[in-house]
């Protein structure tokens, strides 16, 4: 190859690091939202990309029974937790959410309607992803056997061959909506690409208590609650977190995918997050507790997580070939 067609390529080279670059530079905020139901029923939820290229080389400690090891692929995280509207509208669309134990069906949602839901138990929520993925034409996370509606709809696990990287009975390997795992919730709460931060503040910021019309601070404890009368505020009326999430910190605790710990008998699954009644320490990276996951709490509510976008992932790799570039030199 001549001269002149060794530097065309060299340009040509330097144009897509260009483009990299500056796609590299937005990915972070590159937020997406998916359309789910149909007329009065419509309702979008947000998504922020939480990329895979960056994991601590170690575990870290993060709460009693959790060590945090990284998430190695990229994913997206719901920007904010899911509100009584849409909870409403889901309900409206999908019919009865009901099924076995009983006890995991008999509480309503309380607060307003931008308020996060609260009083759903773990296979209310589960069973919300679910519909999530059907509604879209896609796999579903979570395994019931029985009849949909009846009391007979009972959770049960996937073969070692359909179950998430093999080891996650819970979901399943094709689902694109999902509850998040630990590891997935607090690195998009709590990782900044090269440590765990103690709270999910962006650089620069701390940890303050809101009140739900400013558009800053958290909604947590101090001296007194954040709210008066005490309770969650509408979703997102606080400050923006480290990646691009809203109360991921206060408001209301919200449900994991995993089980608590091994170590405790009766499926016990681990709550994240804090909320209005909390303190300070409640919201932070190593604060965890578990709840049977029949419990409807009225401070617990939960947000989604979903496979990344084809746009998004192209975001991501442009963003890595620029760093392996740079890395040769």
């Amino acid at each position: 190859m001549g001269f002149l067609g060794k530097s065309n390529k060299i340009k040509k080279v330097r144009m897509i690091i260009c483009l990299a670059v500056v796609c590299l530079m937005g990915v972070a905020n590159f937020a997406s939202a998916d359309m789910f139901g149909t007329g009065d029923n419509a309702f979008n939820i947000d998504f922020v990309p939480i990329s895979g290229s960056t994991n601590p080389t170690r575990g870290i400690a993060a709460g009693d029974y959790f060590t945090f090891t990284g998430v190695a692929n990229d994913y997206r995280m719901g920007t904010y937790e899911v509100s009584n509207d849409q909870w409403t509208k889901f309900k409206a669309a999908y019919g009865v959410v009901t099924g076995s134990p009983s006890n995991a069906y008999d509480q309503s949602p309380f607060f307003g309607t931008n308020a996060p839901t609260n009083r759903v138990s773990w296979y209310e929520a589960a069973q919300f992803v679910n519909w999530l993925n059907t509604s879209t034409g896609n796999q579903v996370a979570y395994k019931f056997t029985g009849t949909q509606g009846t009391s007979n709809y009972t959770l049960a696990t996937w073969s070692v061959a359909e179950a998430s990287i093999g080891t996650n009975l819970y979901r399943n390997k094709d689902a694109k909506y999902f509850l998040p795992t630990e590891n997935e919730w607090v690195k998009a709460a709590y990782w900044n690409g090269t440590s765990l931060q103690n709270c999910a503040t962006k650089a620069g910021q701390s940890l303050t208590q809101g009140n739900g019309i400013n558009g800053t601070g958290w909604n947590y404890e101090t001296t007194q609650y954040a709210t008066n009368p005490a309770g969650p505020w509408n979703v997102g009326s606080g400050s923006q977190e480290l990646n691009g999430t809203y109360d991921m910190m206060g408001n209301v605790s919200e449900w994991m995918e995993n089980i608590y710990s091994s170590e405790w008998s009766g499926g016990i699954h681990c709550v994240r997050g804090g909320m209005y009644g909390s303190t300070s320490t409640d919201l932070t990276s190593s604060s965890r507790f578990g709840s049977y996951p029949y419990d409807e709490n009225f401070t617990v509510g939960f947000r989604v997580a979903s496979i990344p976008e084809p746009a998004t992932l192209l975001l991501f790799g442009l963003g890595r070939l620029v760093l392996r570039r740079r890395h040769r030199g």
